[in-house]
Formats: C-alpha cells, structure tokens, sequence
C-alpha cells in the first residue's frame, strides 16, 4: 500500500504521521516544492483557540476535530519531546470593549483546563478600559520547531520525501493508492475552487522575554509569546492575494499593541511576516475519485480549507482524514 500526501505543512505533516501510526506497513510520500520556513505554517504563532466561526461538515464533527487536536497537543506537551517538538503551556486573556460574546467561545470553554470569566481587577491588567475579559490556558506550538521535528519524526518511520512541483494532482506517482491533498491555497487551482479564499495576515515577532501572557483585545489585536519571540498581530484580509510586507500594517498592529502593553515598545524587532490563511466557510475534509482524460482513476481525501486554524485544528483533521482514507480502501465511502 502507497499513499501519497501532497504538502509539507503542519496539514501534511500531521496526517502523513497519523497515516503511518495507522497504516504501519505501508509506505507513506510527502509530495511537495516548499518546506519549513517556506509554508505558511512557519508564520503561525500556533495557540490552540480556534475562532468561532471554523466550520467542518456538522456540528459534531468539528468538536470531534477539536477534541483530538486538543489531545494531540497536550499530550505532546506533557511529553520528554515537548521541548524539541515546540509545544508549551500558555495562559491568556482575551479582552473586548464591545461585546461579552466576542470573549467567549464555545468549542474550548469546556475542552480547556481553564476557561473563565476574567476578574475586575484583571480586566486592568492592560490599557484601554476593558468592560468583558476571559482568562483561559491552552498549548502552544512553535511552528518553527514543530515542523523540522514531525519531518523528522516521519523520516525515521520510514517516510519518503519527493520534492516535486505538482500542477495537477495527476502529477502524483502513478503508484499512489490514495492521494491526500494538503495543499492549502494550492487547492484553488489544483481543485478549482471557488470556495477557497486567502485572508492575509501580517504579523511582527519581537524579542520580548518579560512577556509570558497571551493577550488579545478588539479588531484582532493579539500578543503571544513563543519559544524565543513574541508575535504581534494582527490583520485578516479577506479575498487579498498580497504577499509583500506592508508598512501601513506594521504601524497599525505597533500602535494597538504597544497601546495595550507600553512595555513593548523596546522590544527589538526580530522580523517581520505575511501569509495568506486559506479560508474555506466548511473546511474540506472529504473523498474524490478522480479521472483524467487518459482514464487514469486517483482516490483523493482533501483536507484543506483551514483558514487561520491550521496549527490549532491540523491532528484532529488529520485523524479525521484518515479514518476517511480508510472508509475509501474498504468501499465504504460516498465515491
């Protein structure tokens, strides 16, 4: 048994492992022309709190999604490996000066160890006059560790790597038993799909060793402190396709951040990062049986669509995607 998995992002990567945990004596590929610091998963400052609008295909199953996810992480975490793998602990607080439900959320309010109602004294804790606050602690994952650490992880059960420019998902070897297509905003042209949508982000990451909290307050203003920086952000723009650093933005997300911690405006500023998030309304977590003109047939599971959940969500819709593989190869799903 050959399955190919095309992408090298934390999508790929998380269900190329999970691929080989269930099928251990197959050979698994990782098709793919970027890696590490060449995907988006590079940029992502990793905290697990999905937004309130991800969306799989039923209500049940996204907080199945969830759930895995969760484990997967903390269990990760709370493993001798969290250290290589990039994956800590991480307490936070979200604030809003609009609305009590922007500080809520209903996925992790339950799955979290801790998700409560941020004391009077602790909406103070930062400028600008918060009236609703929530203090949670959830994981954090490093991307920039995690990757390097699942390729390797994956090689030394045996994994192969091919570094291939795929343009259409044919281009795959003609071996492959099941394809699954990881492949982010790829998707848009190699499956023609409207559907997908880049939103762009920028963010800041600086050097801020004092800063251990999470915060996040209105119109997407986020501090999140990782391994060695601190990620300043944010931005979410919907439909845009710009992949250049943009100095508007930077004096944006510096205003609003050093407005609600000043102590950040010595932090030294290590880099800065743009990436476009594929967002899908549903993300695509599915079956396809493909057939070329040569009537050549490919069984494809999609997993892609995740927007700027991919680190939070990507084992539970790993495992999810495989237990879909499986489905396939006992011709029990709707191909």
């Amino acid at each position: 048994m050959h399955f190919g998995v095309l992408g090298s992002g934390i999508i790929g990567l998380t269900s190329a492992l999970e691929l080989q945990q269930q099928f251990p004596t197959a050979q698994v590929s990782i098709i793919a022309d970027r890696f590490n610091e060449d995907t988006v998963s590079y940029v992502a400052a990793g905290i697990f709190r999905p937004g309130t609008s991800f969306m799989g295909p039923t209500q049940e199953i996204t907080q199945q999604w969830m759930r895995d996810a969760f484990n997967y992480w903390d269990d990760l975490r709370r493993s001798s490996e969290s250290a290589i793998a990039g994956v800590c602990q991480l307490s936070g607080y979200i604030y809003s000066r609009t609305t009590p439900s922007i500080v809520r959320n209903h996925f992790i309010e339950q799955l979290l160890p801790v998700y409560r109602r941020a004391t009077e004294e602790e909406l103070k804790l930062c400028q600008g006059g918060w009236k609703y606050g929530s203090f949670f602690t959830t994981c954090l994952t490093e991307s920039r560790l995690f990757l390097p650490y699942a390729t390797q992880k994956f090689l030394s059960k045996g994994g192969r790597v091919l570094r291939q420019h795929v343009s259409s998902l044919f281009d795959v070897p003609q071996d492959i038993d099941v394809l699954l297509n990881c492949t982010g905003m790829g998707a848009k042209e190699l499956c023609n799909d409207p559907h997908l949508v880049p939103i762009r982000g920028q963010v800041l990451k600086v050097r801020a060793p004092w800063i251990k909290t999470a915060f996040y307050g209105d119109f997407d203003t986020y501090v999140l402190p990782g391994f060695e920086t601190v990620t300043l952000g944010g931005c979410r723009q919907y439909d845009s396709y710009n992949t250049e650093w943009c100095k508007y933005d930077s004096m944006a997300i510096k205003e609003r951040c050093y407005d609600l911690l000043p102590s950040l405006k010595k932090a030294e500023i290590v880099r800065e990062c743009v990436g476009l998030r594929p967002h899908r309304s549903v993300v695509r977590v599915e079956p396809e049986l493909l057939t070329n003109a040569q009537g050549r047939r490919l069984k494809v599971v999609h997993n892609y669509g995740h927007g700027g959940y991919g680190v939070t969500t990507a084992p539970g819709t790993a495992k999810y995607a495989v237990k879909v593989v499986r489905d396939v190869l006992a011709g029990n799903s709707k191909l």
